[in-house]
């Protein structure tokens, strides 16, 4: 194995704390593309075997389009291995299959969520989407105290979450529960940001996409599909509840959107409008229509992926970029790393809001290509849109605080200029 004395950590989440470390993708991606990583133990979490990183865009391609040699079964999709009595529960979910029935029902949970999920169905909520985006900008534009508000907690927190459940049919009075339940799966790694980890016997935390810590989510999807069936709706909860699922197969959809649906809009809103606060001529350019907003929808997805990585495991002996590697060992790629490969993306530091090809992969690619990002991008796209129409250029006016995570590229608060006439 590649234990080379240059090759950086890409592991440790508290170095994400700081931005994204493109200084250590690059150096990986140039000198080691296939980089063997530690996982010591951090912060209580228990040590692990350790993984290859995947920095190159052509290799992360790769690895995500061959479900055959990388399985997503074999050990899930998170880099820490997952307890072994919880590994069977969790390839419950489609995210941790691989297509074919050996590798469970790949297929067959994809096209139920993709009839459930129809363009149609996401764009029939275009115009609540806008009127939210406006409503909320207006709210914290009226609300700011010395001209600045934290757009986290006042707006995009709220976007993210409002519309999803809208798109589900989950009652208002319930909202609180969804948002309450992807900060304690998602925020794990961050002592801030999530409640303390329940530990278990042997005083570890307890993985909180465990079973054990899960039951109130299953309990209230049981009791949600229940009143659909009795009450149907034009809405994916109806859709789903009707489609005949066992059970489990329902909890670990209700899991997946209400955690991959919320978290992707709620990591990736705020983290566009950051990138515009740094670059007020790119921002000039979207604001003034010199450039069309799906377009622009994409650049700032590339500059910030709403996830950092994805784990899959190797299924056979195989060959990556020069690197031997074994069946069994753990292969994770990084999307951050793949959207600044300069073999791919000229002058891939700057925003470029224009840019054209955009071949990012902050959706994933191959079998688990996102299926929601039709509807992320709608809501990114009306967001910056209503931005440009009712608010001034976006302005830091405090430093923005990021998850500690190596698995979503998330910002917990965003200070920003909201006073001021549209500009």
């Amino acid at each position: 194995m590649d234990h080379a004395a240059d090759v950086p950590d890409v592991f440790d989440p508290r170095i994400y704390a700081d931005g994204i470390p493109h200084g250590r993708y690059r150096a990986l991606r140039d000198r080691h593309p296939v980089a063997w990583q530690a996982e010591p133990r951090i912060g209580g979490w228990p040590a692990g075997p350790g993984f290859w990183a995947v920095t190159r865009h052509a290799d992360v391609v790769r690895v995500l389009r061959d479900h055959r040699t990388y399985s997503s079964w074999l050990g899930a999709t998170q880099i820490r291995d997952p307890d072994p009595a919880d590994l069977p529960f969790l390839r419950r979910t489609m995210l941790n299959q691989d297509p074919g029935k050996a590798s469970g029902d790949h297929g067959r949970l994809r096209r139920l969520v993709a009839r459930a999920f129809t363009p149609a169905r996401v764009d029939a909520f275009a115009g609540r989407v806008r009127e939210r985006a406006r409503a909320l900008l207006g709210a914290a534009r009226d609300e700011a105290e010395g001209g600045s508000a934290d757009l986290v907690r006042t707006v995009t927190d709220e976007y993210a979450l409002l519309n999803l459940t809208d798109l589900l049919g989950v009652p208002a009075a319930d909202r609180g529960l969804l948002l309450a339940w992807t900060v304690r799966i998602i925020g794990y790694q961050d002592p801030e940001d999530a409640p303390a980890p329940r530990l278990g016997p042997d005083g570890t935390p307890l993985n909180p996409r465990s079973p054990a810590l899960l039951g109130e989510m299953f309990a209230y999807a049981r009791e949600l599909a229940a009143h659909k069936r009795a009450h149907p709706g034009d809405d994916v909860m109806t859709a789903l509840a009707l489609a005949g699922l066992d059970p489990a197969e329902l909890e670990m959809f209700f899991f997946l959107l209400t955690v991959a649906g919320n978290d992707t809009v709620r990591s990736a809103a705020p983290g566009g409008l950051l990138a515009l606060s740094r670059d007020p001529r790119a921002y000039r350019q979207l604001a003034g229509g010199r450039v069309p907003v799906d377009r622009a929808v994409e650049e700032l997805l590339r500059v910030h992926p709403p996830v950092l990585s994805f784990r899959r495991t190797a299924a056979v002996d195989t060959e990556l970029a020069g690197q031997r590697i074994r069946a069994g060992d753990k292969v994770v790629v990084f999307h951050a790393s793949a959207n600044h490969d300069e073999r791919v993306f000229t002058d891939p530091g700057r925003l470029d809001l224009g840019r054209r090809p955009n071949p990012h992969v902050s959706f994933g690619d191959g079998p688990h290509v996102c299926l929601g990002a039709h509807f992320a991008r709608l809501q990114l796209r009306t967001l910056y849109e209503e931005w440009c129409a009712t608010m001034p250029a976006p302005e830091q006016a405090g430093p923005p605080r990021r998850l500690v995570s190596n698995f979503i590229n998330g910002i917990t608060r965003l200070p920003l200029r909201v006073s001021g006439p549209p500009r």
